[in-house]
């Protein structure tokens, strides 16, 4: 068994399989010792003492639903990359190097928030400089949009196991 087997990260569902948070093994296995959870997807290893063997659990759902509050993404040029995936929102480059561009420019009174910042590669952010994108003849892939929770989950904490896919609506 491997050393750090309390650190391998548990994703845990609602109820109602909703993805809610990512704890570690050990607090997800004590849910589950505690029967306030049940083991819906479980790794190839095992957790052993001398009474019981649990199986490491991958995915674990809450046997009681709970009202848990939408966390809040932090607005950060690093989360607007990983949000428009690393991909320039006007000419739909790929390799970067990547600015955050304001939408509307802050001169105009266009504000930091998710719905006026994009990804923009270095060339598209200067020929666009402090103008609309329309007064240049540019226009942007997508409408940009605050993250809902998944974005979290799926972006910026990743995804160490492939049988979480499924409820994090990737497969």
């Amino acid at each position: 068994m491997e050393k750090n087997w309390q650190n391998r990260q548990v994703l845990v569902l609602n109820q109602n399989y909703e993805p809610l948070i990512v704890t570690n093994a050990k607090k997800a296995i004590i849910l589950v010792y505690g029967e306030k959870a049940e083991i819906v997807e479980k790794n190839e290893r095992f957790i052993c003492s001398i009474y019981v063997k649990i199986p490491l659990p991958s995915v674990v759902r809450l046997l009681r639903y709970i009202h848990a509050p939408k966390k809040h993404i932090m607005l950060s040029r690093r989360n607007i990359i990983k949000r428009d995936q690393h991909t320039c929102q006007y000419c739909g480059d790929t390799k970067g190097p990547f600015t955050v561009d304001h939408v509307i420019p802050k001169h105009r009174g266009g504000p930091d928030t998710w719905e006026n910042l994009v990804c923009a590669c270095v060339s598209c952010n200067m020929r666009k400089g402090n103008r609309l994108p329309e007064e240049v003849n540019m226009h942007l892939m997508k409408l940009p949009r605050r993250p809902n929770h998944l974005f979290q989950i799926q972006h910026i904490i990743g995804i160490p196991d492939v049988r979480w896919k499924p409820y994090l609506f990737l497969d």
